[in-house]
């Protein structure tokens, strides 16, 4: 593994820590786990965004230039699409977004996340909370998603076995036939990640889940991330 690898491996584990992701089985770390504190999710994030300033300059620490730049919302044109890797063998959601990535038109451009992808699934019931042995719990493909080319694997791992949820070459093809609404979902509901929720924003919150509305456009009215969104309801006592 190159140093770039390894750096672009750690980006990908405080991706996972910073949205309350157990990095080593995929898992959704428990409400009360230190991990989810905010502090420490504010620092991930922070740690991430400069792992990924040193990923897109080759390796290298950029120099200091004052105000970070504001990346602009993914986009990839349809004619860019057709050169996706597809992949025979089957690969997890971290592996399919490096490679939507790889499609970006230039390094100024935002990028989709694994979470954009499983979160987007969810949503339209592809992918479900499952209990792990300790009680944990985890995103796995509902029936639907199992016909769709989602499956679980079991790896062997420096920790004992574990299980990583892997996508076919439909399940690929599915997923960049629908980028447009993942993108979507994705650049719409994160501008106030990894920030205290207020008063307000909890009421406001409660009130469009009582009313039933779906989890995505409350997403989109707090500009949070879905999984953002259904944790801090659960802290708030709604059953999910």
């Amino acid at each position: 593994m190159t140093e770039l690898e390894k750096i672009e491996c750690a980006k990908v584990y405080m991706d996972k820590l910073a949205n309350g992701i157990n990095p080593v089985d995929d898992s959704a770390v428990p409400d009360e786990d230190v991990v989810n504190n905010v502090r420490l999710s504010r620092c991930f994030f922070f740690v991430a965004d400069l792992l990924e300033q040193v990923i897109e300059n080759g390796g290298i620490q950029p120099a200091e230039t004052g105000k970070k730049a504001k990346k602009r919302p993914l986009e990839i044109p349809f004619e860019k699409r057709t050169r996706f890797e597809y992949s025979v063998k089957p690969i997890p959601a971290s592996e399919i977004a490096k490679r939507v990535n790889a499609l970006r038109d230039d390094e100024n451009m935002g990028k989709l996340s694994y979470s954009g992808i499983v979160e987007w699934l969810a949503e339209i019931g592809m992918m479900e909370d499952a209990d792990m042995p300790d009680g944990k719990k985890t995103k796995r493909p509902t029936a639907i998603g199992r016909e769709t080319g989602i499956s679980v694997e079991e790896r062997l791992g420096t920790g004992g076995t574990y299980q990583v949820v892997v996508y076919n070459r439909a399940a690929q093809q599915f997923i960049v036939d629908n980028l447009d609404a993942i993108i979507a979902a994705k650049n719409s509901c994160t501008e106030l990640r990894g920030t205290p929720w207020t008063q307000e924003q909890d009421e406001r919150a409660a009130d469009m889940c009582s009313r039933a509305v779906p989890m995505r456009e409350i997403a989109a009215e707090m500009r949070r991330s879905t999984s953002a969104v259904r944790k801090r309801l659960k802290k708030l006592g709604f059953d999910l």
